[in-house]
């Protein structure tokens, strides 16, 4: 049974940029930069004929390449502090193929998701770290800001059980429309 989500691969120089942020951070576990992906939506845990038909709802999707710019950094957990992320600028074309990517595993017999879509790329799952120290890396990073990248597709990733962080295999490729399409073609293993 595969650990399904849909998702935007970032280029591998914004990457090595984002991976330079990090700095010692006690009880920080760094994601790895050939890990670092945008979630469009994420199916969980899904039997191979719903994995299928979620698949082939993403090839049928038809939405316009576009532009993504990494900006800003966050954390999720509040006082504690469980992730730190790089978020992106505005960008409607993002909200269109989520809403997509959401439509297309509701119609494969997905429950809907119930979390707002906050487009980010972690790159740090936190274990007790110290609100403050998180907060000052944050601080001091903020105005990070990368080049535009083109977006021309999305991708089918699939995950290990329960384990976060990696590592993750693309199954399957999308293109977006007006997207010049790059990549080997890779038959799903469901």
């Amino acid at each position: 049974m595969p650990r399904l989500f849909t998702a935007i691969e970032i280029p591998e120089d914004i990457c090595d940029e984002l991976y330079r942020l990090h700095q010692p951070l006690p009880g920080a576990r760094w994601i790895q930069p050939c890990d670092y992906h945008l979630t469009l939506r994420f199916a969980g845990d899904v039997d191979n004929l719903i994995a299928r038909e979620f698949a082939a709802n993403l090839a049928s999707v038809d939405v316009d390449a576009f532009e993504l710019t990494i900006s800003g950094l966050g954390a999720f957990g509040g006082n504690d502090p469980r992730s730190i992320w790089a978020g992106v600028a505005p960008c409607p074309a993002l909200d269109i193929l989520a809403r997509a990517h959401e439509k297309a595993a509701r119609n494969a017999g997905l429950a809907p998701d119930k979390r707002e879509f906050k487009p980010h790329v972690t790159l740090a799952r936190l274990n007790s770290s110290n609100p403050e120290a998180v907060a000052r890396f944050l601080t001091r990073y903020s105005g990070y800001r990368s080049e535009p990248f083109f977006v021309a597709q999305a991708v089918l990733m699939s995950a290990k059980p329960s384990v976060g962080g990696g590592p993750y295999a693309i199954e399957e490729r999308f293109p977006l429309r007006g997207g010049l399409y790059i990549g080997d073609e890779s038959e799903a293993s469901w």
